[in-house]
Parts: structure tokens; C-alpha cells; sequence
């Protein structure tokens, strides 16, 4: 699944690609992702032009001038792919609302390019998802903040997030630390490979007790805190290398993510750990369904 650092690098793609830009079609060539499409949600986006993109977890939230909210979440495969004017001039485009033409730049076929936007200016983005598990939805802005999909969600790791914050929510929690990393609920778009990374970094057990990382009195051990930087430092870094090409991930012009060139821990079972000084040997384990990459020597 896309994690924050690859959500946050579509989003300055279509960005890029979408702002200020008027919607002339929407196309969808089927009912649902995960769920059904909106009603008429290809009639009221026609006619809106693009005012921004925003990131809330891993969603993206796009804003048109009549204060409608766009939400995308990419979901396990999804993700889009942008042609310019001058490209969509070499596609005939007769025929081509009921089968996608793009498939040779998409992939599939084209099989699975459920929606198209199509623009004004004679510009194409395609959402494409095997899997189906993406979201679409379309609300009011003045409606956002009791949307259900949004309104559970914990604080972005890059805002006011911190360690005392990592700490009030940590207090009572008697689940290991990785878990609690993923519980979007304790802080948003940390997914398993960069809470793995994370882990590993401040030389925390991931089958540590989150509970365990607060002091009597509620403040956050050395350890909390070095964890709430790592945290940062990894999806940073993540972001700037333009996420990970596990799975495949591209962004919207096709340029797969560099960052797992640079994984200190994650998929690497059996095989020396990285860490200066450390002669551990990297073990795997299962913890609430997912992969857990770590080492038993410098993680404590």
C-alpha cells in the first residue's frame, strides 16, 4: 500500500499537473473502487477547475472553486497517470470512453483504468487500480471536518506532532510500539516499512510495550523521543527520494521511488544488520498481520 512519502509525492505531481486547470469529463467505466462512485460525481466535477491539493494521512484532498472536496486514497494499487495535451494529440480518441486507450502507458491493457479526467486544455489523468481497493469520494469543504473517513484520524507527523503528544497517547496503551506506529489513530501515514525503519533507527523492540516508553509521571523517555525524530527523519527522507518501488510505486509521470535503495532494515531477514557496531542478524516476525523486520541485538 502507498504510505505517506509516496501519497505526499503524487500529490505534488497532480499538483503540479491539475492546478488551475478546468475539468471538461470525468469518465468511470465502472460503479466502485472499494466503494461505489458518488452520485453524479462526474456531473459535478464537470465545469470545476482545480484550486489546490492538499494531504490529510493518505488522503488527497482536492479543492475545486464551487468548495468541493475530491478525496482520493490510492489503496493498495491505485495510482494516476498524467498525459499532456501534446501526448493525448498521438491517441485517437474516437471510442474511447467505454476502453481505455492508454493501456500501453498504464499497463493492463488499459483494462483496469477505471476513471479519467479529462480537461480543457486537452489534458488526461488516469486512475488506474487492479486491486480496487481505492477510495473516491466528493463533499462540501464545510463539510471536511465531520467527514467520517477524516474525522478519526491522529495528528500529521510533520505538524505539531510530538514526543509529549507521542506520550499522552502512549500512556495507557498496552499494545507493542510497532502496532501503535500503525494505528492511524496515534499519528497518521506511518505504514509498515518506514515504522520498521523508524524502529530500527532509535534501537527500539518493536514488541516493546508502547506503555512502556512513559514515565510515571506522563513525559516521554530519551527513547520516545528519539523515536519521534526518527519517525520524521525517515518519512523526510522517504519523501525526498520520491518513496519506495516496493510494489512497483511510480509517481504520476512514471519515475519510480528511490528509497528503498536506502532501507537499513526492512526485507532484509537473515542478513547482517547495518547499524555501526551491531552483529546482530536481521529476524522477521508477524505482528497484527504485517511483516515486522528487526534486530534482537541493538533493538531493546
Amino acid at each position: 500500500m502507498p504510505e505517506l512519502p509516496e501519497v505526499e509525492t503524487v500529490k505534488t505531481g497532480l499538483a503540479k499537473a491539475w492546478i488551475g486547470k478546468t475539468i471538461a469529463q470525468v469518465i468511470l467505466r465502472r460503479e466502485n473502487l472499494r466503494y461505489p462512485f458518488p452520485k453524479r460525481f462526474a456531473e459535478q466535477l464537470q465545469g470545476q477547475t482545480i484550486t489546490n491539493i492538499r494531504r490529510r494521512a493518505k488522503y488527497m484532498l482536492i479543492d475545486t472553486n464551487d468548495e468541493l472536496v475530491f478525496l482520493s486514497h490510492l489503496g493498495m494499487s491505485g495510482k494516476y497517470t498524467i498525459f499532456s495535451a501534446e501526448q493525448v494529440s498521438n491517441y485517437d480518441l474516437k471510442n474511447s470512453v467505454k476502453q481505455s486507450i492508454f493501456g500501453a502507458k498504464t499497463g493492463f491493457d488499459g483494462r483496469h483504468d477505471h476513471m479519467e479526467i479529462r480537461f480543457t486544455d486537452g489534458s488526461i489523468s488516469v486512475y488506474t487500480d487492479p486491486r480496487r481497493f481505492g477510495i473516491v469520494k466528493l463533499f462540501h469543504r464545510a463539510e471536511e471536518t465531520v467527514e467520517p473517513l477524516l474525522e478519526v484520524l491522529g495528528p500529521e507527523p510533520f505538524d505539531d506532532w510530538n514526543s509529549q503528544i507521542a506520550a499522552d497517547r502512549c500512556r495507557n496503551k498496552r499494545s507493542p510500539i510497532k502496532t501503535t506506529l500503525l494505528d492511524q489513530r496515534f499519528v497518521v501515514g506511518v505504514g509498515n516499512i518506514y515504522a520498521c525503519e523508524a524502529l530500527h533507527n532509535a534501537g527500539i523492540s518493536p514488541t516493546k510495550l508502547a506503555s512502556s516508553l512513559v514515565t510515571k509521571g506522563g513525559k516521554p523517555t530519551k527513547a520516545l523521543n528519539k523515536l519521534v525524530d526518527e519517525v520524521k527523519i525517515v518519512l523526510n527522507k522517504a519523501i525526498a527520494a520520491g518513496g519506495s518501488t516496493l510494489n512497483d510505486f511510480a509517481d504520476v509521470e512514471g519515475n519510480l521511488g528511490y528509497f528503498s535503495h536506502h532501507f537499513t532494515i526492512y526485507g532484509r531477514e537473515d542478513q547482517p544488520c547495518l547499524k555501526a557496531g551491531c552483529s546482530g542478524t536481521v529476524e522477521r516476525i508477524v505482528q497484527s498481520n504485517r511483516s515486522t523486520f528487526w534486530c534482537p541485538r541493538c533493538q531493546k
